[in-house]
């Protein structure tokens, strides 16, 4: 049937459209409400017998503690003395706060008050089931910092959580006391850095498939028999959250498609426009985060200071402590000023 004429269409309206709304009327349906995220445990619910507890011991560092947060528990430790100044050490994409075992101590008895903590996902702190963007991380740390009490402090990250606290810094500037440091930072990671493999894992189809029962009881088969005394720590606790933390590879996917991985650009820019002193510390046989990425974070951030470390890798917290350590004490110092290199024109 063609319908030619204005006066058909509207009789031809009249008659379908009434049944048409009345039928979506009755059968629409309004959503359920939210729900809290699923939390999965972190490190400290597994047994005694786990060989996380001495890899990796839920008093790794002195003063640890709890807090509850909407998202679930988040693991922190605070060391050095209390009147110290303040500074927070920020981890990254896979390793926890073990990754600072040859720094915090250093700060510490150097009179800093030290805040470390597991971010949500890797080690002792939760892993809620949800999406681990920039936001998430930032205002994890927001949260921690009002539990403590902690008006502001000197932030400073690792790879992811160089990134986080670039992040931080500008969403949260009232908290930060006027230092920013980034080692070996992530937040401006191409695409084309990023393994294929690592893109492949990181899908959500692939992160369905290893969330099932039985390939989460294969991997823990397969973690337990090649776990040995004479292994890598920081190495075999990375196998071992893989292993073990139903939640934990599903946060590392999500930070790799939605964290602060990627994309930042915006973040660097508007670090360079706030107060505070940046310092960038890299090696420069970084594979994980190219040592390219430094000069395009200065190009965003013009006037940071670079500490460039020969033949480092990515954890140069753990292979190059003194380094690191040195470039630290200098820059969070009281006196510390840097003057930007003047070339000739």
């Amino acid at each position: 049937m063609v319908i030619s004429n204005p006066f058909q269409c509207l009789t031809f309206s009249l008659l379908i459209l009434p049944p048409l709304f009345l039928t979506a009327y009755f059968f629409a349906g309004f959503p359920y409400p939210p729900d809290a995220p699923p939390i999965h445990p972190s490190l400290s619910s597994l047994p005694p017998s786990a060989r996380s507890w001495s890899l990796y011991p839920e008093d790794f560092y002195e003063g640890g503690a709890y807090a509850t947060f909407p998202y679930g528990r988040v693991r922190y430790w605070l060391i050095g003395p209390e009147n110290g100044r303040k500074v927070v050490l920020i981890h990254g994409l896979s390793i926890p706060s073990i990754v600072w075992k040859d720094v915090a101590p250093v700060l510490a008895t150097h009179g800093y008050r030290v805040l470390l903590y597991d971010l949500y996902g890797r080690g002792y702190s939760d892993a809620p089931q949800t999406t681990y963007d920039v936001s998430l991380h930032t205002t994890q740390l927001a949260l921690l910092m009002q539990h403590i009490q902690w008006e502001n402090a000197h932030v400073v990250g690792l790879s992811m959580g160089g990134a986080v606290a670039a992040a931080f810094s500008v969403q949260f500037p009232q908290l930060v006391n006027g230092k920013v440091a980034l080692i070996a930072s992530a937040g401006l990671v191409e695409s084309d850095d990023i393994s294929r493999t690592v893109k492949f894992m990181s899908s959500p189809l692939i992160q369905t498939v290893t969330s099932l029962k039985p390939f989460q009881h294969y991997m823990r088969r397969l973690a337990n028999s090649t776990e040995t005394t004479a292994s890598d720590p920081i190495a075999e606790i990375v196998r071992f959250q893989s292993a073990h933390l139903p939640g934990y590879n599903a946060a590392v996917a999500s930070c790799l498609r939605d964290g602060p991985i990627r994309g930042l650009t915006t973040v660097f820019s508007n670090l360079s426009r706030s107060q505070n002193s940046v310092l960038i510390i890299h090696g420069t046989t970084d594979i994980t985060v190219p040592y390219k990425y430094t000069s395009r974070i200065q190009s965003l951030v013009p006037d940071s200071e670079l500490v460039t470390i020969e033949g480092g890798g990515h954890e140069i917290t753990i292979t190059h402590p003194s380094q690191v350590n040195a470039a630290l004490l200098r820059f969070l110092s009281d006196d510390y000023s840097y003057q930007k290199p003047s070339y000739p024109s």
